[in-house]
């Protein structure tokens, strides 16, 4: 797991300017080493939605119970099984023994050789040469140098050893528990308009149902499986030259790959052809078959960014259906999440440059352009002076006092016969009472609604107010003469 997180930072300039390598499979990866249980609940709820496994395949799968194989249960012991028994004792470090990354290395030299000299004929099918083989065979198990490109081995010679390698190992690369599903991938046909099913394979859903499959493979039979696939597929494609289908190849590696130990052609019967078909069709999408599924990815993504999980490919769908208004599609709320936070910087890098830019012209010298500019920035709604961080709104026009000081002050600074005339020509609006007035008969206890007679000893004692003001004023002037 700490080799699928980290990162190299590469100082070398040579390589800066080579394309980055994004893995669309990382969060994938990084739940099946982390959280391999939940893990293989995603996968295998999945696998179970696609085909059909009883409770004791099911059981097996999971590894929960030991896998119920075919000529498990047969008293006879042929010489067939006897023979590939007795040859599975002698174990070596790599001949023989369970799957590991040395044995893993050690046979890849064999594969990197193999897609050198694709163009021999009968390629898989041609026996080599036992005295070869052995001396390979031996290099192989004490882990020393070779060198095939020295022309001492055969093309035949690698080819053989590889399916010997692949013959010898305690269980198939699929492995044992694995056995029946892949029996019912083959079943995997298509509906007609009925819903009655046709012989025509469903090729889509087996695809999907291998890549689930695949996934909780063990990392070693996963990583062979892959090398093997792929140099198969591309023996296929050079068969114009070797001779060797994918159907022919099928038949020399099926065996291999996917029949259960200890067991002969009689032991399968009629599921031999399906086991070899199966094989045939993991060799034509072997290119398409290690990409997990675009829900699994997702899935997986979600488990880590911490939004709700969800378990089969039934849920995502069911996030984006029409009639459901309540949940959003999860690819338009993360883009309206990235919009947001695009606009946010967006914003702060355009205000911080007009700031900037307001600086530069508030320091240039007195003129006629610096003067047009600014008044330019007055005008723009985001423009902001250097030493402000928010711009301040115009202070509002105060309205005109309509309160018992104002009147006073009016009547005091020089116009009081026009303001008598004004209240003499005006009809009178008793109801019509000021802030002021409002506020200070509050103050008093009076009620919000006055009545018409208390209105009027209002009036009469703010006239008596200005006279008393007026004939105070007019003593203080001619003491002043």
């Amino acid at each position: 797991s700490d080799a699928i997180c980290s990162f190299v930072i590469c100082n070398d300039s040579s390589l800066r300017s080579q394309p980055i390598i994004f893995n669309p499979d990382f969060f994938v990866e990084k739940l099946r080493h982390e959280k391999p249980e939940v893990f293989t609940e995603l996968v295998v709820s999945n696998i179970t939605r696609l085909i059909d496994l009883p409770g004791a395949e099911l059981a097996q799968l999971m590894g929960e119970e030991d896998p119920k194989l075919p000529g498990a249960n047969s008293t006879a012991s042929g010489f067939f099984r006897s023979l590939m028994s007795l040859k599975r004792k002698e174990k070596g470090v790599v001949f023989g023994s369970p799957l590991t990354e040395e044995g893993i290395a050690q046979v890849s030299q064999l594969i990197e050789y193999l897609h050198k000299n694709l163009r021999a004929e009968g390629l898989f099918r041609v026996p080599g040469n036992s005295i070869r083989q052995q001396i390979l065979k031996d290099a192989l198990n004490s882990g020393t140098d070779i060198d095939l490109d020295s022309g001492e081995f055969h093309s035949n010679d690698v080819a053989t050893l590889l399916k010997m390698f692949l013959g010898e190992l305690p269980e198939p690369l699929l492995t044992h528990k694995h056995f029946h599903a892949h029996l019912k991938i083959a079943d995997l046909t298509l509906f007609d308009e009925k819903g009655n099913k046709t012989s025509t394979p469903d090729k889509e859903r087996q695809i999907e149902a291998l890549q689930l499959l695949f996934l909780i493979l063990p990392a070693p039979n996963r990583s062979l499986l892959k090398l093997l696939l792929d140099l198969l597929y591309q023996t296929a494609k050079k068969q114009d030259k070797n001779k060797m289908s994918a159907h022919n190849l099928a038949l020399m590696f099926a065996p291999h790959i996917l029949w259960p130990r200890n067991v002969t052609a009689n032991d399968l019967q009629e599921n031999i052809t399906k086991l070899n078909n199966g094989v045939t069709f993991m060799i034509k999408h072997s290119q398409k078959l290690f990409k997990a599924p675009a829900y699994i990815r997702e899935c997986a993504r979600l488990h880590y960014l911490g939004s709700r999980a969800h378990t089969s490919k039934d849920d995502l769908d069911l996030l984006t259906s029409p009639g459901s208004k309540e949940l959003q599609p999860l690819k338009s709320q993360k883009r309206s999440r990235l919009d947001t936070c695009h606009q946010e910087e967006t914003q702060q890098r355009t205000e911080e440059a007009l700031k900037e830019l307001f600086r530069h012209v508030h320091n240039m010298p007195d003129s006629a352009k610096k003067k047009k500019l600014i008044r330019q920035f007055n005008k723009h709604p985001a423009a902001l002076t250097p030493g402000s961080d928010v711009p301040t709104s115009p202070a509002p026009r105060r309205t005109r006092s309509r309160s018992f000081s104002g009147l006073i002050k009016r009547k005091v600074l020089g116009t009081p016969v026009i303001l008598e005339r004004k209240s003499r020509d005006a009809t009178p609006e008793p109801e019509r009472v000021s802030k002021e007035n409002v506020h200070l008969l509050q103050k008093c206890g009076s009620p919000a609604h006055m009545s018409q007679a208390k209105l009027k000893s209002l009036e009469g004692r703010k006239e008596e107010s200005c006279r008393r003001m007026r004939a105070h004023l007019l003593s203080k002037d001619s003491s002043s003469l």
